[in-house]
């Protein structure tokens, strides 16, 4: 990868994926915020709401990463739903260690473990 897609991996937070709808197989492009632990990138959402992306994420993992912050790339990706409850909870600490806490929200890790989706994306070959 480019100094400027290494550099926006390591600074920025929000992008666009593209997924491909679980039953239509259309391509969905939404907003969102990736974070990154312990060198990894992470995908998930605020509990307690089901979200579509991570449907159609399990169903096909390939997507696409769009970086549009300090630079644009479109990078093929594969997701890798966490399950494992560890592994889950190791995440889980490191996402929210970095999150600002916005007065009156109160968010515990345990509401994340039960209800936030989470992904681990690693990125295709060229």
């Amino acid at each position: 990868m480019s100094e400027d897609v290494n550099k926006a991996l390591a600074t920025d937070r929000v992008i666009d994926i593209t997924t491909r709808g679980k039953s239509s197989g259309e391509p969905r492009r939404i907003e969102i915020w990736f974070h990154r632990v312990a060198g990894k990138i992470y995908l998930t959402g605020k509990p307690p709401r089901p979200r579509a992306w991570y449907a159609n994420l399990v169903a096909n993992p390939h997507f696409t990463f769009h970086l549009k912050q300090s630079a644009t790339a479109d990078l093929p990706a594969t997701a890798r739903p966490i399950t494992d409850p560890a592994e889950r909870a190791a995440v889980f600490e490191g996402i929210l260690a970095q999150l600002p806490q916005l007065p009156g929200e109160d968010a515990p890790v345990e509401a994340w473990l039960a209800d936030s989706p989470l992904v681990e994306v690693s990125f295709d070959a060229a």
